[in-house]
């Protein structure tokens, strides 16, 4: 997958209303430190309005600064975290689950429990508190290196489960924020869902941590914003060949021919578009029909979705229809597919 740079023709600065109307192509050609993009007054803003509520809900005297960059962190050492660009404006977020699959965090629920994520690693920073010792007893070292992928023992009750992909078992440090963000969300009554899970003593080990520091300022304060977007300079179009190539997504389809007999080359609506909009409906049924865990079902639906973008196939035929030959598809799939891909997930 190629895409070749437009020339520009001037080099006035873009306006929001540019970024809605100018042709696929020229948005690939655009750099992602030119998008005229800002937290201020966006739906993002009102997140982060939420997550300092329930941080002050529980007497917890942070407030993470946020800054715009190419993905969801926090760097080691910062007590605030990082965004990635295109869950700021809607056609960005098009554009990455056209690419991806998916945006992460591109609505307000996945936005709120990423959020909590981070803030996990923020006030670990702002604290120091991988320095405790019964933590580093319970959750492991900061000092383990981080892994480029990870296998996950999706029975496992040793975590708890927040995001996709079981991923408090990636590094010791997503358990301990992870964990964090089970605590922090209202109404997630973790006492009663994880009484008898062995991740309890880290819950109320990081309770009793959180009671320790009500109240106190942060012994780190600084407001470092690595990788700021203002200085990322790649083309949107670089940006997803790098990020289509770690998640795998260059080679080969194994559902290249099938999906051709479910859909079409002519018709109106593209079959990538629709199966985005059915995923909720796809994974659900592919789920009951195969006991398989969600986060596996929706690698191998990016996969699917991909191929039909990649192909540029088309629904031609009800709607209904396609969508129970496409679940059956994927059912019957479902046991090779996982087979013949890694069951470890990328970082």
């Amino acid at each position: 997958m190629s895409w070749r740079p437009l020339k520009k023709t001037n080099s006035k600065k873009l306006t929001l209303s540019d970024l809605r109307t100018m042709e696929r192509e020229e948005l690939l050609a655009t750099r992602i430190c030119d998008l005229p993009l800002s937290i201020k007054n966006s739906w993002v803003q009102r997140c982060i309005t939420k997550l300092y509520q329930e941080l002050e809900a529980k007497d917890l005297k942070l407030k993470p600064h946020v800054w715009i960059s190419d993905d969801w962190f926090s760097p080691d050492g910062t007590p605030g975290f990082a965004i990635p660009f295109f869950i700021l404006y809607p056609r960005l977020i098009a554009l990455e689950t056209e690419m991806i699959g998916e945006a992460e965090g591109g609505d307000r629920a996945w936005c709120m429990m990423l959020m909590r994520h981070e803030v996990g690693h923020c006030i670990d920073n702002a604290f120091h508190l991988r320095k405790n010792k019964r933590r580093q007893l319970l959750f492991g070292l900061t000092s383990t290196p981080y892994p480029d992928s990870y296998k996950p023992n999706v029975r496992s009750r040793q975590y708890v489960r927040h995001l996709d992909g079981h991923y408090a078992q990636a590094h010791p440090d997503e358990d301990w924020a992870e964990t964090f963000a089970v605590w922090l969300t209202p109404r997630s009554a973790w006492r009663k869902v994880y009484a008898d899970w062995p991740a309890i003593k880290k819950l109320n080990l990081l309770n009793d941590m959180m009671m320790d520091i009500q109240g106190t300022k942060p012994i780190v304060n600084n407001r470092n914003r690595m990788d700021n977007i203002s200085k990322i300079k790649m083309t949107l179009g670089d940006y997803y060949k790098d990020k289509r190539k770690k998640l795998g997504l260059n080679k080969s389809s194994p559902f290249k021919s099938d999906l051709k007999k479910i859909f079409s080359p002519k018709g109106e609506l593209s079959a990538w578009r629709f199966v985005n909009e059915s995923k909720g409906q796809i994974i659900g049924q592919v789920a009951k029909n195969t006991r398989l865990q969600h986060y596996k079902i929706k690698r191998m639906l990016r996969e699917v979705q991909d191929t039909c973008r990649q192909e540029n196939l088309k629904v031609n035929k009800h709607l209904g229809e396609s969508r129970k030959q496409l679940i059956d598809l994927m059912t019957k799939k479902s046991e090779g597919f996982m087979k013949s891909t890694s069951p470890r997930i990328i970082m």
